[in-house]
């Protein structure tokens, strides 16, 4: 009988010691990655922005509904369409950074992924969705260890067709101020956080003016 009762012991033991040593999820848990992390505990002050457009991504510049590409960009002149959307991130990140002085000094850095606009022939005819997906990592500038986890940002915005584009063209509406303003409000929001998000986050929008509340809609495509 005493053997039972030792053997009941140690079961309960081992069965609350399983218990206690669960992993509990937590949105403040350290990132793991290739490198240790600092946690932020607080906003961020933008010391410097970074913005990397691989030269690996592919561009179209094919007149198709939807061209099987990287890159499709009809909103500046015909051109480097790398140096185009490299220069998009950067004046929104800065754009998006202008009031972020107050906190602990960060780096950030953007690896562009996927930055799929509309062609002509979509724009003027059946309209689409401005396709933007991004790499957003936040790092101390001394150390180098994120202060946050590096987490992908798909950030859709509806893109204008027809009549509907004509429009907003004539009153100055034009994409790239449409998906500028929009990824103003996609990287404040993403910068304003004290703690760490989600390793993907989904920041689309119907429409957006700088620090416009973003409202969630599903992709066209």
């Amino acid at each position: 009988m005493k053997l039972m009762k030792a053997a009941l012991v140690v079961a309960m033991g081992l069965s609350i010691s399983g218990c206690a040593s669960m992993d509990v999820a937590t949105r403040n848990a350290p990132f793991v990655g290739g490198k240790e992390q600092q946690i932020l505990s607080q906003p961020v002050a933008v010391n410097d922005i970074k913005v990397n457009v691989s030269r690996e991504l592919r561009v179209s510049e094919a007149e198709l509904y939807y061209p099987v590409a990287d890159i499709v960009w009809r909103g500046d002149v015909r051109g480097d369409r790398y140096e185009q959307v490299s220069a998009i991130f950067e004046s929104s990140a800065k754009a998006a950074a202008q009031n972020l002085t107050v906190g602990q000094k960060a780096n950030i850095e953007i690896d562009v992924l996927r930055f799929h606009s509309v062609t002509d022939k979509a724009r003027y005819t059946v309209g689409g969705n401005h396709s933007i997906t991004f790499m957003l990592s936040v790092k101390d500038p001394e150390t180098g260890l994120d202060l946050m986890a590096p987490r992908k940002i798909k950030s859709d915005l509806h893109a204008f067709g027809g009549q509907e584009a004509i429009a907003a063209d004539a009153r100055g509406e034009t994409q790239k101020k449409r998906v500028s303003a929009h990824l103003v409000n996609v990287i404040h929001k993403e910068l304003s956080a004290s703690v760490a998000p989600e390793a993907i986050v989904s920041r689309n929008a119907q429409a957006s003016l700088p620090f416009a509340p973003v409202a969630s809609q599903n992709s066209l495509y």
